[in-house]
């Protein structure tokens, strides 16, 4: 465990936390329970992978039971850095999702975007889709071909976990790309502090296992990550 800073807006700390090896089925109040006994206080906010959550969910698929389609493997070869979309079976599953004429629309926009200096028309017209699917990164066994899908119901696993541990929760989607967005919360959570706060991706993108960020406020006067009561 180590505390990060950088990026940090003054006044919050954010700490990572280790647990164990999460599964389908398990139960996060558990599991959350046991890793941040004597590190969270009340009043602390939580951040929660949205991988974490899905996954404990049941909501991945292995990518070998994919088959793309010819449409994905072309457009996947001609993709950006962003996993999602440069990975023909998780570009798959954006086509099941939407349509193979709508992801074929959007490419021929993006193309004609790029042609007049307009870059990301894409990811803006099928952001929603792509956002719901986490491509395959190949950092944590088993999970180095799983293909995970958005967590179910986040703002309601927020509440009931913020319930059960008096904490507040966030689940949120964050990478080492300076991008963060929070997916559910639970009720006094002020997402966009929140999303600000993990800007610099705190709980790393690569095999650390460390799916819990506690955003504590440690600055003068009220926490900006948590709405008066």
């Amino acid at each position: 465990m180590a505390i990060h800073e950088p990026s940090l807006p003054d006044g919050i700390v954010a700490i990572p936390v280790r647990t164990r090896l999460i599964v389908k089925g398990d139960d996060l109040v558990a599991v959350l329970r046991e890793a941040l006994r004597g590190l969270a206080r009340p009043g602390d906010v939580v951040a929660i992978a949205e991988t974490a959550v899905a996954i404990a969910q049941g909501r991945f698929i292995g990518a070998e039971t994919i088959r793309p389609s010819r449409l994905a493997r072309v457009l996947a070869r001609r993709a950006g850095a962003l996993a999602t979309i440069n990975q023909p079976e998780s570009l798959q599953l954006v086509i099941d999702q939407v349509g193979a004429w709508r992801v074929f629309g959007a490419a021929v926009l993006q193309v004609a975007g790029r042609a007049v200096g307009r870059r990301g028309v894409f990811y803006e017209l099928l952001g929603e889709a792509i956002a719901a699917i986490d491509g395959y990164t190949g950092t944590l066994p088993p999970y180095e071909r799983a293909i995970v899908l958005g967590p179910a119901e986040p703002d309601r696993v927020s509440a009931e976990l913020a319930a059960a541990l008096d904490l507040h929760i966030a689940i949120v989607d964050a990478n080492d790309l300076r991008r963060a967005k929070a997916l559910g919360a639970s009720p006094r959570v002020v997402r966009e502090a929140v999303e600000s706060a993990l800007l610099g991706n705190p709980a790393g993108n690569g095999d650390e296992q460390t799916p819990l960020v506690i955003l504590a406020w440690r600055g003068a006067g009220a926490n900006p990550l948590v709405r008066a009561a």
